[in-house]
């Protein structure tokens, strides 16, 4: 399997950038073989948190896929990055009285008051991040909370630093302390750096939702404040990242100089482009966004019908320059490794 090629890397030391070539070149599905055949008819609601995060637009297309497959209706509800924009999609989304909704990338601790009138409504809801409890029985009445381990991705994240810079680094580390799997995972990297004897000079807390206004003075800033002590970046999102190019190069830094970048999720469009021209990203630790949103499908089509969470977890990836040699054009971590087949098989489709 996957993850236990990837554990195993880890703990033996495993230079990552081999690594990301053997998680990219997964081998068949590790998934679910077995579950209930396609409900006919149903119409589901995806609540996005902001369609402008790249993964939360990568998961959403592939519910969009998974579901012309299995042959349901899909409506999307963009939050646009605001708690009263999400706010407002959740009664929204109870007013079309679907069949099922996906809460797609927010906590929903976020929105507990809202989406109780879901859960009296008896809806089916399967979410994406959601919390940091992943797998099923989230807590908010959640069936399945889809997500690969935040802490694993979190780590690999905080290892690829520290080897990058011979155990050495200066790290600084964005996250958004509106989610708690933000504060989670950039905790779990901050104590990753400091066990390891790296510093971390900065842990800068900023709303994911403002990083285009937010981060190329907050860059700009960092580097006046610790220079070349400053010699990698952490973020707990890809989306850290759009923003930081054009602060890095007005201060005469390369695309591949210091302070490289590294997110621990999602695996971003944008973080491929930028990783693959060597522009002011170096790494990713990629989830495989798409197949997540065939999960997603999959497991609302067991909620509907009143069968067990599959309790599947994904594994993740980290995607480097020289792991994308292995992927051609492609500007996706998407293991080719049957998961559209297998559980097209599952529905009877």
């Amino acid at each position: 399997m996957l993850k236990r090629t990837f554990l195993t890397g880890l703990m033996a030391g495993t230079f990552l950038t081999s690594m990301a070539v053997v998680a990219l070149a997964q081998d068949g599905f590790d998934g679910p073989t077995t579950g209930p055949k396609a409900a006919e008819g149903k119409t589901i609601v995806v609540l996005a948190a902001d369609l402008k995060n790249g993964g939360i637009l990568g998961v959403t297309t592939g519910i969009e896929e998974a579901a012309a497959k299995i042959g349901w209706t899909v409506k999307v509800l963009d939050g646009a990055g605001s708690v009263q924009s999400r706010s407002a999609a959740v009664g929204q989304a109870l007013a079309l009285n679907p069949d099922g909704i996906v809460i797609n990338g927010f906590d929903a601790a976020e929105q507990q008051s809202a989406l109780e009138g879901v859960t009296a409504a008896k809806i089916p809801m399967v979410s994406w991040h959601s919390g940091p409890k992943i797998g099923c029985d989230a807590p908010g009445g959640i069936f399945a909370n889809v997500s690969t381990d935040a802490m694993q991705v979190s780590d690999v994240a905080a290892q690829w630093a520290l080897d990058d810079a011979g155990g050495k680094p200066g790290v600084v580390i964005f996250t958004d302390s509106t989610y708690q799997i933000a504060i989670d995972k950039a905790d779990r990297m901050k104590k990753d750096i400091e066990d390891a004897g790296g510093t971390v000079l900065e842990y800068v807390d900023t709303p994911i939702a403002e990083t285009s206004t937010r981060m190329g003075p907050l860059t700009t800033t960092l580097l006046q404040k610790y220079g070349a002590k400053w010699t990698h970046s952490l973020a707990i999102n890809d989306l850290y990242f759009d923003f930081m190019g054009p602060s890095l190069a007005a201060a005469g830094i390369d695309g591949k100089g210091a302070p490289k970048a590294g997110s621990a999720g999602d695996g971003s469009e944008a973080a491929f482009q930028r990783i693959r021209g060597g522009q002011y990203q170096a790494v990713t630790v990629a989830e495989p966004l798409n197949l997540q949103g065939w999960q997603i499908v999959d497991e609302l089509n067991r909620a509907v019908q009143g069968e067990a969470c599959s309790g599947y977890i994904t594994a993740p990836a980290l995607v480097t320059e020289e792991g994308l040699k292995a992927m051609g054009d492609s500007n996706a971590f998407d293991p080719q490794n049957g998961y559209r087949d297998a559980y097209a098989a599952i529905w009877g489709k």
